[in-house]
């Protein structure tokens, strides 16, 4: 979709749909929506509310302007109530208006960027209508046959903001919303592509590209590089599977030479079956989006480039295919770990923490100033904060309330759940260092204590983002399938990073 910025009221622009919100109640009508109610003779609300259309959160509403505007139709979004909103509430509602315009045939239409008199100015909200059309749009459809309803296109949204300074404001925040949902949009590709063409020499091959024409450099680790850095525990994951193993290292530097980097490690399992500790067979086929946290972090990663932050920040992705065979890794095997720890494998689907153990050691040694770890790594995360939700752990209440703000910002919700050291008991073992599991109770929480153990002392964060990666149902700014979950988050958290922390609001 090409975008633009008019400096044009919503009631004199020409194209095939105008787009206005509203507040729930619409008592008033304000901003966008008084200009159309207007140019109706004030009978906006009366046709809304024969609709069935309140303003509430998440309704959409397209009517025929009969002739009153340039427009011949009016898309209406609700907002929900004034007393709760923030620009993520404008996100979504465009999200959801975009992608029912473009199902009705229409490839072009005008956005009204004025919901009425609120904190969040032109920028905030060029950037929330940005991203909310991106991602609302987003189709997979790589290898399904065109028919007549993926054919339709919306090619055009113009935002119209009606004062030249607004306008300034509105093109600058049209840019960063465009670069950051693109970049959701390329992990959402990676998590949705099937294993067959998503091994990890192909991601390796899809980092590499992304690389080209961005101030970023790419180093990838191949099996015979992994096993002279004794990275064993990655190396264990592999063994079952024909492709070989990488560690990719991606790394920006938008900062001074000697400013330590912030380092993003994302779990790269292309596909999980479990090892030979087999997955049912039902669901399995979802396992192709285990790369979720390395699809995220090579993803913030390009748009700290694009948006050319003033900062150093390096992603490493283990990664590798997780499946049973005569060679693979079996229960009892013990393997020692780049740190030097020893672990005995009592479960090989246990295996996401074994590539972040090696990955976590891997990353100390790029002196970094934090490091944050994103991983779909335990379904004992989605039982205890549903599809929605990632948890969140973490060594320094700094680095973690930074999160927090991120998290509030962007509207990708996280909970922080606690390092609770007595249960760091469950991972001892008779034979090695450290069990690679700590049994189901708790298994969030034990997943990060033995993440711990390969940190060091720098000051680090864990997100297990196993509920809200893949989604198996849509929403306004989520279609069906890998969500791009923390992408959002970890450009905001970047973007803080040097200027001080931003301020919450523009969350769900």
């Amino acid at each position: 979709v090409k975008f633009t910025v008019k400096a044009q009221g919503p009631a004199k622009v020409a194209s095939q749909a105008v787009i206005v919100s509203v507040f729930e109640g619409m008592d008033p009508l304000e901003g966008g929506a008084s200009r159309v109610d207007a140019a109706l003779s004030g009978t906006l609300v009366e046709r809304l509310k024969g609709e069935a259309f309140e303003g509430k959160r998440r309704q959409v509403a397209v009517l025929d302007a009969r002739g009153a505007l340039p427009c011949p139709r009016i898309a209406v979004f609700g907002l929900g109530k004034k007393e709760e909103f923030h620009p993520g509430r404008f996100r979504e509602g465009v999200a959801g208006t975009v992608r029912a315009l473009r199902d009705r045939g229409v490839s072009e239409a005008a956005l009204s960027l004025d919901p009425g008199a609120l904190p969040a100015g032109p920028e905030a909200i060029a950037r929330a209508a940005a991203e909310g059309a991106l991602l609302g749009l987003y189709r997979f459809d790589l290898y399904r046959e065109k028919d007549d309803q993926s054919k339709k296109e919306l090619k055009s949204l113009v935002f119209l903001e009606e004062s030249r300074k607004g306008k300034a404001l509105a093109e600058k925040g049209l840019e960063a919303g465009k670069t950051v949902a693109e970049a959701v949009l390329f992990a959402r590709d990676l998590v949705n592509m099937p294993a067959n063409e998503m091994t990890p020499g192909l991601l390796a091959r899809r980092a590499a590209d992304m690389a080209k024409g961005r101030p970023l450099k790419v180093t990838v680790l191949d099996r015979a590089a992994l096993k002279k850095m004794n990275m064993n525990a990655l190396l264990a994951v592999s063994k079952g599977s024909d492709e070989p193993p990488k560690l990719i290292l991606a790394e920006y530097r938008g900062g001074g030479r000697k400013t330590k980097p912030v380092v993003l490690v994302g779990k790269g399992v292309t596909f999980d079956s479990g090892g030979i500790s087999l997955k049912p067979a039902e669901r399995m086929h979802e396992m192709k989006g285990d790369m979720a946290g390395g699809a995220a972090v090579l993803a913030a990663l390009r748009a700290a480039a694009d948006l050319g932050l003033p900062l150093n920040v390096s992603a490493v992705v283990p990664a590798a295919e997780n499946l049973p065979g005569g060679r693979a890794t079996r229960p009892g095997d013990v393997v020692r770990s780049l740190r030097g720890k020893s672990i005995e494998i009592i479960n090989t689907d246990a295996e996401g923490r074994l590539l972040l153990a090696d990955a976590l050691a891997y990353a100390e040694r790029l002196d970094p100033e934090a490091v944050i770890d994103v991983a779909t790594l335990t379904g004992a995360c989605v039982v205890a904060l549903g599809p929605e939700v990632a948890g969140l752990f973490g060594n320094d209440g700094g680095l973690v309330e930074k999160i927090r703000k991120a998290s509030d910002e962007t509207g990708e919700p996280v909970w922080e759940l606690p390092l609770y050291r007595e249960y760091g008991e469950r991972l001892k073992s008779d034979t090695a260092d450290l069990k690679n599991t700590g049994g189901r109770e708790g298994g969030a929480v034990t997943a990060a204590l033995f993440l711990e153990n390969f940190v060091g002392k720098v000051p680090w964060a864990h997100l297990d983002i196993a509920g809200p990666a893949f989604s198996t149902k849509d929403r306004p700014d989520i279609p069906k399938g890998g969500t791009g979950f923390s992408v959002r988050l970890l450009v905001e958290l970047l973007r803080s990073w040097t200027e001080g922390p931003a301020k919450s609001g523009g969350g769900r």
